[in-house]
């Protein structure tokens, strides 16, 4: 157990350094989220008027639910470093090594765990300044961050599976890409449940963006469900183990095929 913790914190610290030294790639995942942010949260801002929304700020929902889908699109491209390694013969000789294989799926969670807190805080700093007020305070905060994490967590590990199966960015990116509009806009990232077709609310119930952007916007009203927050936060807990667990599987197939 001690060795597989040491390995992770040492893989998560090249990682991390290897992201240092490309700070510019960070601010440019960011660009999207704030036009989501900032473009839609004026564009759609009327929406909050109508009664069906139940009150309040539109810029105020629309922010934890942007924080969530900006955790998802960065680990979708998550396994393109995975995919970087076999090119290189970098996973070829890792794989050869001492290093535990449970180590290497850790730190690649580990690496986007991280990178989704700063992406976060960063983008609930912005909304704070565009107009945003959330009255869950400090605990509604981290309740948020903790969302973001796991969904950010959800996602690298299914990036990782596929990246170790398919070996190309081409076909990973597209599946990435194939997933990230879909799950958005068949969630309450954007719109409130009330306001859905009814088809699109009955498939959000098991889309697990919306259980992290349901979580989420909940922790951050003033009298929270805990109830609904807890349920969600553990649907995605146990998802993300699930995930975990195909990751590491993928490594032993990959492993095997070489």
């Amino acid at each position: 157990m001690t060795t597989v913790v040491t390995h992770t914190g040492l893989l998560s610290l090249r990682s991390l350094r290897t992201l240092s030294r490309q700070p510019a790639y960070l601010m440019f995942t960011l660009v999207q989220p704030m036009v989501w942010l900032l473009l839609f949260g004026q564009l759609f801002r009327r929406i909050a008027e109508m009664p069906a929304f139940g009150g309040g700020s539109y810029l105020s929902y629309l922010t934890p639910g942007v924080v969530v889908m900006t955790a998802m699109m960065t680990a979708g491209w998550s396994g393109t470093s995975i995919v970087q390694d076999m090119e290189r013969g970098v996973m070829d000789r890792t794989l050869t090594s001492p290093v535990r294989r449970g180590a290497l799926v850790n730190a690649s969670l580990v690496h986007q765990a991280i990178v989704t807190v700063v992406q976060s805080l960063i983008m609930v700093g912005v909304g704070l300044l565009a107009g945003a007020r959330y009255d869950g305070g400090p605990r509604g905060m981290l309740v948020l961050v903790l969302a973001a994490i796991l969904i950010g967590v959800v996602f690298a590990a299914f990036s990782d599976a596929v990246a170790l199966l398919v070996h190309q960015q081409e076909a990973l990116i597209a599946v990435a890409q194939f997933l990230v509009l879909p799950l958005t806009f068949l969630s309450s990232v954007m719109i409130a449940p009330s306001l859905m077709p009814g088809w699109v609310a009955d498939v959000a119930r098991y889309n697990p963006v919306d259980w992290a952007a349901v979580a989420a916007r909940e922790a951050l009203t003033d009298t929270p469900d805990w109830g609904l927050v807890g349920g969600r936060i553990g649907l995605l807990l146990a998802l993300a183990a699930v995930m975990a667990w195909l990751s590491a599987r993928a490594y032993r197939v990959y492993q095997r095929s070489i």
